[in-house]
């Protein structure tokens, strides 16, 4: 259930980014974003978030966000250029303090 609230909401956030940024296409922002979500659930929020906090997992998402949607944007050929990408991961951020708040307060059961 957590993944697919956490794959949610990142989809509602980097998608629209995806496609208002760079030339993905919508097929490859949607399989960029689960990806995304799958990596950052897995390692932030499974491994970082239990054994440090809300902060030290945002951060750690975050970096992962920036080498991720870098590496993908630039094989993929998307254009996207670092102050857009900076934004990007930026709102991701937001979106991770919020999912890791939500949990930390045992809304949602990791």
């Amino acid at each position: 259930m957590n993944f697919l609230i956490k794959l949610l909401l990142n989809g509602i956030v980097l998608v629209p980014l995806l496609l208002w940024f760079t030339d993905a296409t919508w097929v490859g922002a949607v399989i960029a974003s689960v990806i995304l979500s799958a990596l950052a659930y897995l390692i932030g929020d499974q491994f970082i978030l239990r054994a440090s906090n809300n902060t030290v997992a945002t951060a750690a998402d975050a970096v992962m966000a920036l080498i991720y949607l870098w590496a993908v944007a630039y094989f993929a050929d998307w254009g996207l250029n670092f102050s857009e990408l900076i934004v990007t991961v930026l709102v991701l951020a937001v979106v991770e303090v919020i999912f890791h708040a939500l949990i930390a307060r045992d809304r949602i059961r990791v």
